[in-house]
């Protein structure tokens, strides 16, 4: 948790071909399992109580960019077999609509569970590991990166920088004594924590 997968799914889109299409976040874990079916594949009108109109899911909304599904450790496991269709077809089919419609998004997704475990104890589906699992993407924690939290502290700078209207110079922004002190501290937090302290 806190290690950068969004941040990296981001760059991983923002630096291929369908970079100029919508970039689009789920986070599985968040969502109730009543409703992450119509958040994913949208739904139509009267599928359901409460359903008072048309709704574009998230894979549709992805369409032509990315979809970032993040804690995918957490989908129930009826979704899983939804979505490996979905993965396996490209084609998703809304909550209450017969037909099906195409839809072409890059699909990234992370977890912070080891889900080959998920997979042995029964609590994700196997076919859908290995249909995600095309290239993995090891994410240490912070403290283990050695240089990189110097990389990433100066992105955050220069990123934090534009967003609040502050000239800094990235490069030059850390003293000496900074360095040391992000360099020597653990980063329990990981690059959440970073960012925080950057902001």
């Amino acid at each position: 948790t806190g290690t950068g997968k969004e941040l990296i799914a981001r760059e991983i889109h923002n630096r291929s071909p369908r970079g100029k299409g919508p970039f689009i976040t789920v986070n599985c874990g968040a969502i109730p399992e009543n409703l992450i079916e119509s958040e994913l594949f949208g739904h139509i009108k009267g599928a359901f109580t409460g359903a008072v109109a048309n709704q574009v899911g998230k894979f549709q909304a992805a369409d032509a960019g990315t979809i970032f599904l993040d804690e995918i450790g957490e989908l129930p496991l009826q979704l899983q077999v939804k979505l490996l269709r979905v993965l396996q077809e490209k084609q998703i089919q809304r909550v209450g609509e017969a037909k099906t419609t195409s839809i072409d998004a890059r699909v990234v997704a992370a977890t912070n569970r080891d889900l080959l475990e998920e997979v042995r104890a029964g609590r994700f589906r196997e076919d859908l590991y290995f249909r995600l699992n095309v290239i993995g993407i090891l994410l240490p924690p912070l403290r283990e990166r050695g240089d990189d939290v110097l990389l990433i502290a100066r992105y955050l700078i220069s990123r934090y920088a534009k967003e609040y209207g502050r000239d800094i110079d990235p490069g030059k922004a850390l003293s000496g004594s900074a360095v040391n002190a992000i360099m020597r501290f653990g980063w329990p937090g990981n690059i959440r924590q970073l960012e925080n302290h950057i902001k």
